[in-house]
């Protein structure tokens, strides 16, 4: 009908500006025929099936569930299809077959096993436990929304005894759990795995008893988890210290790092570092001097003057952010001669690289304080540090943690 045509393009004229109440509304069989309609953008046809929750037409459910099954269509158009239909008995053989699995579209496997949560299918509690333990926020939430779904319907001690406790995983779900239930679980914090310790010291909200396991935890790095759950509770250095140098002042140590390169690297990289990270340079960070303040623009005019006087003649710098066109991160970048050389000045610090030792470069830098950081140096992996970058949360060299960026 050309009317409702208009009416739900003039309700959804853009991606992002979609009026929801009053979709919501709207007449349930034409919000149907759009949400099934390719032809239509796909932010307008989510926003149409997302209002369809509770009030999908019977005449439309074999095209709105076909298009849910169709591995071609949009994902973001069949995650908020399967949202609306999950619990109809027509979609549940093809929910829970083992096909599923392997659907490719983007978001597609974790908004099945989310369903299958919604629909308590019982044996997605693996699944779902794995997906409740990923870094990634979105995927983590996902997980633990299918995992509440299965509690609700069949009690949480059945969702346990369907998990075990042998995986990494499944004994994070039972502390998220066991919490949430009013139990201390502050016995996690030594637990093997750091993913699992540190959710545990996450959901910690007591500072006595923090103090109380300090002196009877099992092992120094439990008292490390407790120590950071404390700090994250009272703020409280001091007492931070305390601990530190009780347990004499452990950390990380790596072979050719020296105490120049340690302050920098842990002082910008321990206080956001990844979950599985040793807890040791999480309260490194805390318990430490930082690196002495440094002027970025006093140094980005030292180094160019010093490069000016080599006869290298540099370029303007540029943030690394700038040089990429996009991002940002911790260094800047001066461009010099007719060959777009460049060298790289972090901002952690005194330190310089180019993609090449170019002796000339590397000389009128040392000559005016800089420090260059050469192959040997850079390819120091700093271990237990995970940091993210680009997707992976690993340790990484020193080259990329002083000359960091992401897009």
């Amino acid at each position: 009908h050309p009317r409702m045509s208009t009416t739900i393009q003039a309700l959804s004229p853009e991606a992002g500006r979609a009026d929801t109440a009053a979709l919501r509304a709207y007449d349930a069989d034409a919000l149907a025929r759009c949400a099934a309609d390719t032809g239509q953008p796909w932010w307008r046809r989510r926003a149409c099936a997302e209002a369809l929750t509770g009030r999908v037409p019977e005449r439309r459910l074999a095209e709105l569930i076909s298009r849910v099954q169709d591995t071609g269509d949009v994902s973001e158009v069949r995650i908020a299809l399967l949202g609306v239909l999950a619990e109809r008995p027509e979609l549940q053989p093809w929910l829970r077959h083992e096909e599923r699995q392997r659907d490719g579209g983007y978001g597609m496997p974790e908004a099945i096993l989310r369903a299958r949560g919604a629909v308590g299918d019982r044996t997605a509690a693996s699944a779902l436990a794995t997906l409740a333990f990923s870094p990634w926020r979105h995927r983590r939430e996902t997980g633990e929304a299918g995992l509440d779904d299965l509690a609700a319907r069949y009690g949480v001690e059945a969702v346990l005894a369907e998990l075990g406790d042998a995986r990494p995983e499944d004994r994070s779900v039972r502390v998220v759990m066991r919490q949430r239930a009013g139990e201390d679980v502050t016995d996690a914090l030594a637990d093997p795995d750091r993913g699992v310790a540190y959710r545990a010291q996450a959901l910690l909200t007591d500072p006595g008893h923090l103090r109380a396991y300090l002196a009877e935890a099992p092992t120094d790095e439990a008292k490390l988890w407790a120590a950071y759950a404390l700090h994250r509770l009272t703020e409280d250095v001091a007492e931070t210290r305390r601990v530190y140098e009780a347990l004499g002042r452990p950390r990380v140590e790596v072979a050719g790092l020296d105490e120049e390169l340690r302050a920098a690297i842990v002082h910008e990289y321990g206080p956001w570092c990844e979950e599985r990270s040793d807890p040791r340079w999480r309260i490194e960070a805390l318990c430490t001097e930082p690196p002495p303040a440094a002027d970025p623009a006093e140094r980005l005019v030292r180094a160019t003057a010093a490069l000016t006087a080599a006869g290298l003649a540099p370029k303007p710098p540029v943030s690394c952010g700038d040089a990429h066109g996009q991002g940002d991160g911790t260094y800047d970048v001066i461009g010099y001669g007719e060959d777009d050389g460049e060298v790289h000045l972090s901002t952690l610090g005194r330190f310089a690289a180019g993609h090449d030792d170019e002796p000339a470069v590397r000389h009128a830098l040392e000559s005016a304080g800089f420090r260059w950081i050469d192959g040997a140096v850079g390819s120091i992996e700093v271990t237990g540090l995970g940091v993210y970058y680009f997707g992976a949360r690993v340790p990484l060299d020193v080259r990329t943690l002083l000359f960091y960026w992401q897009d």
